[in-house]
């Protein structure tokens, strides 16, 4: 399932890999990888096998589940369709509260002890993705882990979750999504160097000079 699902956000276009042409994310950090995992919905065949790999990682991994909740926005969709594959209850958190009306932060029907698993699409850092976790702990949740699409798989977010003793599965991860590219032709094996450089340390420039 890791392979073929890498291979779907290669062929769809919602990963991009440029090591000899980087990113410039919002955090000014120089990256040979773009993801942009919102256009998998645009592709019945792709958003089914992810729906039903999310489901499945929920059910190993987190059978106690009885709520899934979606983080704002990317992840919405996402835990509707897993819901309704799951037969559960769904939700969503936003990344702020509302200006307006009850002020919900959270949208959709939670009660203190509910056991939630987060539904996220892209795990960089962690640190948004956490703040969902922040939110539903404070409304009394038991937030027991997360689930998403694809992980960068970056030292940084293991340090979060696992400060937050927060667990979390995904359906691919960036090693993989890599090995798959040189496969099928999306980069050349000598790229690989500069890629595997960036993920051991991203705020470092220098794996631009390999």
């Amino acid at each position: 399932m890791e392979k073929q699902i890498a291979k779907d956000l290669l062929d769809i276009q919602a990963v991009f890999l440029r090591p000899s042409n980087p990113f410039t994310w919002a955090s000014g950090i120089k990256s040979p990888i773009y993801c942009d995992n919102r256009l998998t919905l645009s592709y019945p065949k792709v958003r089914k096998d992810i729906e039903n790999g999310l489901a499945k990682l929920i059910q190993n991994h987190y059978p106690e589940c009885e709520c899934l909740m979606g983080t704002a926005t990317a992840g919405i969709a996402h835990a509707a369709l897993a819901a309704e594959i799951l037969e559960l209850p769904m939700g969503y958190v936003r990344g702020g509260a509302k200006s307006h009306g009850r002020n919900n932060r959270i949208e959709g029907l939670v009660k203190p002890g509910m056991k939630v698993v987060v539904v996220e699409d892209l795990i960089s850092t962690g640190g948004s993705s956490l703040e969902c976790v922040d939110a539903l702990q404070e409304a009394g949740c038991e937030v027991i882990g997360m689930v998403a699409i694809f992980t960068y798989g970056l030292p940084k977010a293991t340090e979060n979750f696992a400060a937050k003793d927060c667990s979390f599965y995904t359906l691919t991860n960036y090693e993989t999504l890599i090995d798959v590219a040189v496969e099928n032709n999306y980069i050349k094996e000598s790229e690989l160097e500069k890629l595997k450089a960036w993920k051991k340390n991203p705020s470092d420039e220098s794996w631009m000079q390999k």
